[in-house]
């Protein structure tokens, strides 16, 4: 019976070519609207490590001064070295991490390629649990030890898209990296990896790209590599900013607690830390430790930009009003086949039959305007790609919202389709007869 119904709905389509190609536009539009900006607020605010997001933690210490402190205000973004170091050496979480990022010369001549002039490339500096943490890919070999840390090592680590630059893509472990004028060994090759937000480290942007070179915090002080991203320093020193007992919030500290007992313990643990700081006269401010998930990190920080939230109502609101028109011109349809509706009723179709036969059009509409919707997501998304912000590049369309859009539309096309339907099944047979 569906398809019988199918086959009269191609031909009612046939019949008011007009009407029908209207009611295309008019649905793809409005799916299409809604579907761009979708998968735009979909990549922005996703989860960049399902699976592990609720067993990673940001670790937020309140070590600033009294002047300017506001009760229950929010901690400094960072840790300074002193307190990042000390949390590191208790290693109270299963995992924990120490990091900061940089922007560094990399030197190809010194890598063994002397076609190439020097550039500089996105780094960061890490303790050894990085890479299993946040599940950084390999492609060849693996990360580095925590001896390697200790021994201040000089290895790296490189992304997939440096080590086709500099080595043509092989397998590069063993060889040479020239950074500024120090040499390191490569152990391993990550590959193509790009977390999105870039949630471990948001003073570099929220979705800025991963590093292309990886090193041990330790060696990075050894070799007296500059960092980069933001600094809350507080009182003065006349020692390096980066030294150990600096009053400067730079390194961003990361634990994993795979049990809500654990993280209960932790946060006791944060405290205590944060008294017995107190106690020692190095912190002012009463305890105000912080562990945030990762996807409430994302939203304390409001990664996702307050514009995208507002694009995605008004596309609901665009697609509204093609609904309505939708509505409209199904109307228009029906009330032109009144005369073969009545003769359908007075042959003996039930008004659930004549329902039904209508939301099958309807349906059939949807899912043809869905398609064409597809098509315009598709421009609407390149379109978004040409935008300069650092966000643009992540708007691809996955099969998870292809599915959404023709759901959308279908979804879509049956909702415009129940006040014509039920207006179609109301026609009385009798009046039509007598009217032809």
């Amino acid at each position: 019976m569906l398809t019988y119904y199918f086959e009269l709905g191609l031909r009612s389509f046939r019949r008011h070519r007009g009407l029908t190609l209207l009611m295309l536009l008019s649905i793809a539009m409005g799916v299409a609207a809604c579907m761009t900006t979708l998968t735009v607020f979909h990549v922005l605010s996703g989860d960049p490590i399902p699976g592990k997001s609720d067993r990673l933690f940001n670790v937020q210490l309140d070590a600033e001064p009294m002047r300017d402190y506001q009760p229950g205000g929010e901690p400094t973004l960072q840790l300074t070295r002193f307190d990042a170091e000390a949390l590191l050496r208790e290693k109270r979480g299963v995992k924990q991490v120490i990091m900061t990022g940089a922007n560094i010369a990399v030197d190809p001549a010194g890598s063994g390629d002397a076609s190439q002039s020097p550039f500089f490339s996105r780094a960061r500096y890490a303790t050894a649990d990085f890479f299993t943490m946040f599940e950084a890919p390999f492609r060849y070999g693996n990360g580095w030890s925590a001896a390697d840390d200790t021994a201040e090592a000089r290895v790296a680590v490189i992304s997939e898209e440096l080590n086709e630059r500099l080595f043509g893509g092989i397998d590069s472990r063993g060889k040479t990296l020239r950074l500024r004028d120090k040499d390191l060994t490569i152990v391993g090759v990550l590959r193509a990896w790009r977390p999105a937000p870039h949630y471990f480290d948001l003073t570099l942007g929220a979705y800025a790209k991963a590093a292309d070179v990886y090193l041990p915090l330790a060696t990075s002080y050894a070799l007296r590599l500059g960092a980069s991203g933001s600094m809350s320093c507080w009182g003065s020193s006349s020692t390096d900013q980066r030294s150990l007992n600096a009053p400067c919030a730079w390194l961003q500290y990361w634990v994993q607690l795979d049990t809500p007992q654990q993280q209960r313990d932790y946060r006791t643990y944060l405290t205590q830390y944060s008294d017995q700081q107190r106690q020692a006269g190095r912190f002012e401010r009463p305890s105000n430790p912080k562990l945030w998930s990762v996807m409430d990190w994302l939203s304390v920080r409001k990664v996702v930009p307050s514009d995208i939230r507002l694009q995605v109502w008004l596309a609901f609101g665009f697609l509204l009003v093609c609904l309505t028109n939708t509505v409209g011109l199904l109307l228009a349809k029906c009330l032109r086949r009144s005369g073969e509706i009545g003769v359908r009723r007075a042959l003996g179709a039930p008004r659930r039959e004549i329902f039904l036969q209508f939301l099958v059009e309807a349906g059939s509409l949807g899912l043809a305007g869905g398609l064409l919707g597809l098509v315009l997501t598709c421009i609407g998304l390149w379109v978004v790609r040409m935008n300069p912000a650092p966000y643009a590049q992540l708007a691809q369309l996955d099969w998870q919202m292809l599915a959404t859009t023709l759901l959308l539309s279908l979804l879509a096309s049956l909702l415009a389709g129940l006040l014509p339907a039920w207006r179609a099944c109301q026609i009385t047979p009798a009046l039509q007869l007598k009217s032809q």
